[in-house]
């Protein structure tokens, strides 16, 4: 996937037909994280307030989702080209994106058991686990992209 330009608060990439399909996939695995990973506390265990954050996470998840299936069955967003497709996202959807990208990030690292660097997930990873650090290297990398679009940059293809 490759930055093209930013215009008036619209961004716009190219991507392949490879990378668009690992893109969905990608996204298909939202959510990733686990529910009961979000704590409001460490230390303190209150009942009431953990129940009011998790009812708030669980809908900001559902709405999530509704935004995941509608960018994957939207035949407009993706508009086909020589290289590829080309398509655009506002800074909201951006940062939505990035939400998205980061649960399933975030989530298969937590699926790999939280290694702390190569020779940990080396140590972890079999056919089981292989799928969760696909998926984290993946989200990084669309959403290396996207971080480097906000911030003006030109960013790389997977083959680069």
């Amino acid at each position: 996937m490759k930055f093209i330009k930013a215009d008036k608060g619209t961004f716009s990439f190219q991507i392949d037909g490879k990378e668009k399909h690992l893109l969905f996939e990608v996204l298909g695995l939202y959510p990733l994280i686990p529910a009961s990973h979000h704590r409001l506390s460490k230390s303190e265990e209150r009942v009431e307030d953990q129940q009011l954050l998790e009812q708030a996470l669980a809908a900001s998840r559902r709405e999530h989702k509704k935004q995941v299936h509608a960018m994957l069955k939207a035949n407009s967003r993706f508009r086909a080209n020589e290289k590829g497709y080309r398509f655009s996202l506002k800074t909201a959807e951006m940062e939505w994106l990035l939400q998205v990208l980061n649960d399933v990030r975030v989530g298969g690292w937590l699926a790999l058991g939280s290694p702390d660097g190569a020779l940990e997930i080396l140590a972890v990873l079999n056919d089981k686990t292989a799928p969760y650090l696909w998926a984290m290297e993946v989200a990084g990398h669309f959403q290396t992209v996207l971080l480097q679009a906000m911030n003006g940059s030109q960013s790389l293809t997977l083959e680069d």
